[in-house]
């Protein structure tokens, strides 16, 4: 029997434009480099301008050709606004939006710059919003996605809309559970409003499993109270326990350009548990897929972030 290929085929990219968040490293940098190599004009939104412009010169290395780097922080709903009306006044249409950018495992409860617990409000409300805003350039394109990227972590998620914020109790891992469901619940319901409205838009979401990023570094490294290394870093150090960026970002890879996909679809790897192994449909929490709690969640994002979808 022949091996399994390692590699996913990429359709032809040119004259799309993809805007991926948080491209300058781990999951969405192989992803921004995926589409860029497969001839896709990618824009990396990233929070910090030198780290974009460092992922530029090494896709463009790498044979890139059409990738620039703007200035995004999903912690902010003013930088989403301004970053959305740069695009905007491009006027471009938006063929493919990756919501990838994240925070995970803060160990002490932090706020964005509007108030917002900082894994919910930068992980959910920061995509929910930035979504909104780019709709019309979005429902412009011929065949346009949004992908957004979850995680296993959204499992263990619960949606308490009386304690979205955190504001009676913190828990670390509670937070990301939390703002990671609520990815999955906005994928899954922006998929039924799109066609309910008749959008033409296919909302999809992933997840990498257990890969090597510095995802796991970086959100405990904002409490100088924790350890350097989480417990979920130094398992990433034990041979075979983790796969590498690439490899965990071919399921976004996959719903991102692949011609198989249904609108809703979650993709994620098929080895056990989900943890490694090759793109294929993953299993959607129940919570992920309860009608009420979606249209009430999707209701307060709105509230919170001033940001309306059109009906």
């Amino acid at each position: 029997m022949p091996r399994r290929s390692k590699d996913v085929a990429v359709p032809d990219q040119h004259c799309r434009l993809a805007v991926v968040t948080g491209a300058n490293s781990g999951i969405g940098f192989e992803t921004a480099r995926r589409l860029a190599l497969a001839g896709a004009e990618v824009v990396l939104a990233v929070r910090d301008r030198a780290k974009g412009e460092q992922a530029v010169a090494e896709l463009a290395a790498a044979g890139a050709q059409r990738v620039l780097t703007h200035t995004l922080d999903l912690a902010s709903l003013d930088s989403v606004a301004s970053f959305a009306a740069v695009l905007l006044d491009r006027g471009r249409p938006v063929d493919l939006l990756v919501n990838n950018a994240g925070v995970m495992a803060v160990p002490t409860r932090h706020t964005t710059k509007d108030g917002f617990e900082l894994q919910f409000g930068t992980n959910h409300l920061g995509h929910f919003a930035l979504t909104g805003r780019l709709l019309p350039l979005l429902r412009s394109a011929t065949r346009p996605r949004v992908v957004t990227v979850a995680s296993l972590a959204a499992r263990i998620g619960r949606i308490d809309l009386a304690n979205l914020n955190a504001e009676r109790h913190y828990d670390p891992w509670d937070a990301y559970g939390r703002a990671k469901l609520a990815n999955l619940v906005f994928a899954q319901e922006l998929a039924r409003l799109s066609a309910r409205h008749d959008w033409g838009l296919l909302s999809l979401a992933a997840h990498p499993g257990f890969s090597r990023t510095n995802l796991m570094t970086n959100g405990p490294l904002l409490d100088r109270r924790a350890p350097r290394i989480s417990l979920g870093g130094w398992a990433m150090q034990l041979p075979g326990v983790a796969q590498d960026p690439a490899r965990g970002a071919l399921p976004t890879v996959v719903a991102a350009t692949s011609e198989q996909v249904v609108n809703g679809g979650y993709y994620g790897p098929d080895g056990l548990f989900e943890l490694t192994g090759m793109p294929a449909t993953a299993r959607l929490p129940r919570r992920a897929r309860d009608l009420s709690t979606a249209v009430r969640l999707w209701s307060v994002s709105e509230q919170l972030t001033g940001v309306g979808f059109p009906a």
